[in-house]
C-alpha cells in the first residue's frame, strides 16, 4: 500500500479531492535541522577545493581572530575597571570643596566622608582604618575634613563621624565609634560596616546602585545642608 504521506502526484491528487488529509508541515526542529544542513553544505563546498595549506591558512586565520576578539575584549575590560578604580587614598578638603569634591562626585560613585580633629585617639584610629580601605577599594572615594570646618561648632564629642554619599545625596551617617566597639574597632569591622551599607564593593559592585533601598539617616539639619551652596547655620 502506498505512504499517504508520501510526495507523490497521485497523493496530490487525493490531498487535492479531500480523499487524504493535508500533509503536515514541518516541525521547528525540522527547519533548524534543514538550516543547519544547508550551511553545512555551504561550508563544505567552500573548503572543498582548498589545498592543505589553504586548509592550514584559514585555520590559523581563526585562531586569530578568536584571539583578537578576546584581547579587544579584555582591554575594554581593563579600560572599564582603570576608569572605576580611580582614587585609592584618603584626601583631606575643604569646606568650599564641598560640593564638587563629595556631592557632584557622589553621582557616579560612593563617596565616604570622615569629619575629624587630629588630637581624638578615635579619629586617628579611623583615618588610619580609611587610609587602608581607600587602597583596597580604589573605585569608592574617601575624603576627610575638620569636623567644625565643615560645620560651624559642630561637637567634638560626635567624633569621628562618617558620611556616606550616593546619588548626589546623603545616605548614611555614622557618629562616634560605639557601633563599631569604640576604640577597639578593627580594620574588619570597619569594612564590614562598609559593605553592609553598600558603599565599598561587597559582591562585584562597583557603581552607584542607582535603586538603592539604603535608609537615608539625616539627623542633622547642618549635615543635610551640605549638599546645598547656601551657608550653613550655627547648629549643633
Amino acid at each position: 500500500m502506498e505512504d499517504p504521506n508520501a510526495d507523490t502526484e497521485w497523493n496530490d491528487i487525493l490531498r487535492a479531492r479531500g480523499i487524504l488529509p493535508p500533509k503536515e508541515g514541518p516541525t521547528e526542529e525540522e527547519i533548524f535541522e534543514e538550516m543547519d544542513k544547508n550551511i553545512r553544505e555551504k561550508q563544505e563546498k567552500h573548503l572543498e577545493d582548498k589545498t592543505l595549506d589553504e586548509l592550514d591558512e584559514l585555520e590559523d586565520e581563526e585562531d586569530d581572530r578568536i584571539l583578537e576578539e578576546y584581547r579587544q575584549k579584555r582591554m575594554a575590560e581593563i579600560k572599564a575597571e582603570a576608569s572605576r578604580e580611580k582614587y585609592g587614598q584618603l584626601i583631606q578638603i575643604s569646606k568650599p570643596d564641598f560640593i564638587k569634591e563629595v556631592t557632584e562626585a557622589s553621582q557616579e560613585v560612593w563617596v565616604i566622608v570622615h569629619l575629624f580633629k587630629d588630637p581624638i585617639p578615635e579619629c586617628k584610629l579611623m583615618n588610619a582604618h580609611l587610609s587602608t580601605l581607600a587602597e583596597k577599594y580604589k573605585a569608592t572615594k574617601f575624603v576627610k575634613i575638620v569636623g567644625d570646618h565643615c560645620i560651624p561648632n559642630y561637637p567634638d564629642k560626635n567624633l569621628p563621624t562618617l558620611l556616606i554619599y550616593g546619588n548626589s545625596d546623603l545616605q548614611q551617617q555614622l557618629v562616634g565609634l560605639s557601633q563599631l566597639g569604640g576604640m577597639n574597632m578593627t580594620l574588619q569591622v570597619l569594612e564590614n560596616y562598609l559593605i553592609s551599607v553598600g558603599a565599598i564593593e561587597g559582591s562585584n559592585k562597583k557603581t552607584v546602585d542607582k535603586d538603592s533601598s539604603t535608609q537615608k539617616i539625616i539627623k542633622n539639619p547642618a549635615i543635610a545642608a551640605l549638599s546645598d551652596d547656601d551657608e550653613i547655620s550655627d547648629e549643633d
